[in-house]
């Protein structure tokens, strides 16, 4: 059973569906990356300008960040937000088979977490919502933040240290999902964990004191000249030890894990010059934030004793920390209570013709019903709980991970 501007919203969005599927499309082959998220900040900037918001650009210091705002008078006070960022090296096309958009190559950015229509789903409901508060005279303010960089961690941490957050009566945080159970519910006890990320710096300033007294050679910096190893020797014994030593980092549980890239290697330096920077970033991932420390710990002596071996200083930037999410049921049970009145995900014939293409395409047999039952239909968060923790030892307290927990901390959030 609906309310009435529960329909005027549920019309709201049956009117627009074409336009949020276009702008979903829109953002999705943009595929701009962590940062450098220009154009899709500034599509979501003019458009939310033209729906009436006020916006203020590059938010919390963040060029591609923004925090919109509306208000129909004093009331309570709800946030939503918008992802836009793509990972590197995963451009896809818009299509059933497997290739980059036109004139992209496969290594450019693309929507694998589909943070693109994470954004336009939120933003379609931030609209409907506007729409019911208009008509049905409804008190109460939105506010919309610009999330960029989510898959380093990046804006939620910041937007969260500098206020933006703060007065929040509720905030609601969306997610197109694909692990069971966790779809068509929301998050009851086990939020997501915490996780830290860094940039460890290589530099070596000064070669040619690798061997005091030098090698007694008429000319200084000849090709033959002994020098440090370098940067990238640096960043290679890094990288080396950090693997070996992975598994005496923690205990076997909890489901924390450590990924690295290399972010630069030398910086093409001349061949007969050792490499003067190097940098590798780090991200941990962990039920706490306990955990996350005794890892720093680790990879900070590891960086000590890599540089002291090559002849190099280091240094540590951090990317972000964020921190484990903090359950609130009552938001929970009312954000489902919701779901319940929309109803489950429903496939028409359109949707089922496009999943059976792209089973053909993979060399699969196309079903009647390529959709799993699972996918059209609601659990609710306590079933969604009991069946994720079926695979949780019961010490671990939070499950895989995502940056919208510092949100929690700072105003009741549901996670659906």
């Amino acid at each position: 059973m609906t309310s009435s501007a529960q329909d005027t919203a549920l019309a709201f969005v049956d009117a627009n569906r074409n336009d949020l599927s276009a702008w979903t499309k829109h953002i999705f082959d943009l595929g701009e990356t962590s940062w450098r998220e220009y154009e899709s900040a500034d599509w979501y900037v003019n458009l939310l300008r033209k729906e009436g918001f006020t916006v203020e650009e590059g938010s919390g210091g963040m060029p591609t960040a923004f925090a919109a705002q509306w208000s129909n008078g004093q009331g309570p006070e709800i946030g939503l937000y918008a992802e836009y960022d793509a990972v590197p090296g995963n451009c896809q096309d818009a299509a059933t088979v497997k290739r980059p958009r036109p004139g992209l190559s496969e290594h450019a950015g693309g929507h694998t977490d589909p943070h693109s229509g994470l954004g336009t789903g939120s933003l379609g409901a931030l609209l409907a919502v506007k729409a019911a508060m208009k008509r049905h005279g409804i008190k109460g303010t939105l506010r919309f933040t610009g999330e960029p960089a989510e898959k380093v961690r990046g804006s939620k941490p910041i937007h969260a240290a500098k206020g933006y957050y703060d007065g929040l009566d509720g905030i609601i945080s969306f997610h197109p999902f694909y692990m069971f159970p966790l779809c068509n519910t929301a998050r009851w006890d086990t939020h997501c964990g915490a996780a830290y990320a860094m940039i460890y710096r290589f530099v070596c300033d000064a070669p040619e004191n690798w061997l005091a007294g030098g090698d007694g050679a008429p000319i200084a910096q000849n090709h033959s000249a002994v020098r440090a190893p370098g940067a990238n020797d640096a960043l290679m014994l890094m990288y080396m030890s950090s693997k070996s030593l992975r598994d005496s980092m923690l205990s076997h549980q909890g489901g924390w894990s450590i990924s690295e890239a290399i972010l630069t290697a030398g910086q093409a330096t001349a061949d007969n010059l050792p490499a003067g920077l190097a940098e590798i970033q780090y991200m941990i991932r962990t039920p706490g934030l306990d955990m996350a420390e005794r890892v720093t710990a680790v990879l900070d002596r590891n960086a000590a004793h890599a540089a002291a071996m090559a002849g190099c200083r280091h240094e540590r930037h951090w990317v972000c920390k964020s921190r484990p999410g903090l359950a609130n049921h009552a938001m929970a049970q009312f954000t489902y209570e919701s779901l319940e009145a929309v109803g489950a995900p429903a496939w028409d014939e359109g949707a089922r013709k496009v999943a059976r293409e792209i089973q053909k395409n993979l060399g699969l047999a196309p079903m009647e019903r390529p959709f799993l039952d699972l996918c059209e239909r609601l659990v609710p968060p306590q079933e969604a709980e009991r069946l994720l923790r079926q695979d949780i030892p019961p010490s671990q307290t939070h499950a895989t991970s995502d940056d919208y927990t510092d949100m929690c901390w700072h105003a009741p959030t549901a996670r659906f």
